[in-house]
């Protein structure tokens, strides 16, 4: 069953919420951008192998967590990329489909943080557990602090490899972003 909400206004959180806590038989939930090309011809099947293995996966990710991180791939705010032994993943970027691969790292691996351009997780596994995305984080931040809230929970985040072209590369150091950014750092006190 798919549910698309497409250049919506409201917080990625709540519409992300809403499909976790649905009474409706899903038993994987898959949370996409809605700037994305599905270029993987095994979509569904590499979702449910990465379902088996980790608790949420992702296509990109940091195996490690830093005091103060802005961002899965950065170390500080001034955007400095992470060491390349730490990153895992890869996704194509690009105007159209299949778009010029980014590659980070091998994947699958298990992960901190994943990029919140997709995941995907047992539905049940998050409902069960109260795992929910924090509507505090709209459009910014929401990923980071869900992926530690899984963590806090002894919950496996891991990238599995599923090929996706993502048309932009993320709107760090806006302010919106700066402002989300500030209440993420409050809230984990990092």
């Amino acid at each position: 069953m798919a549910s698309i909400s497409y250049e919506n206004k409201q917080g990625l959180p709540e519409i992300y919420n809403h499909h976790i806590l649905a009474e409706d038989n899903v038993d994987i939930v898959v949370f996409v951008h809605d700037d994305i090309w599905i270029d993987d011809y095994f979509f569904v099947d590499r979702i449910i192998e990465g379902c088996l293995k980790f608790d949420v996966i992702g296509v990109v990710g940091n195996r490690r967590r830093l005091p103060n991180q802005p961002a899965w791939a950065f170390i500080d705010d001034k955007f400095t990329w992470d060491e390349s032994t730490n990153l895992s993943g890869s996704i194509a970027h690009g105007n159209h489909p299949f778009g010029p691969v980014s590659f980070f790292g091998t994947a699958p691996a298990e992960c901190e943080f994943l990029d919140g351009v997709f995941l995907a997780a047992k539905k049940s596994e998050l409902k069960d557990n109260k795992l929910l995305f924090d509507p505090l984080f709209d459009f910014h931040f929401y990923d980071m602090d869900f992926c530690r809230s899984i963590r806090k929970k002894g919950f496996r985040l891991g990238t599995w490899p599923i090929c996706l072209t993502h048309q932009s590369s993320g709107s760090f150091d806006t302010q919106p972003w700066k402002e989300k950014c500030v209440l993420y750092r409050a809230k984990w006190e990092t």
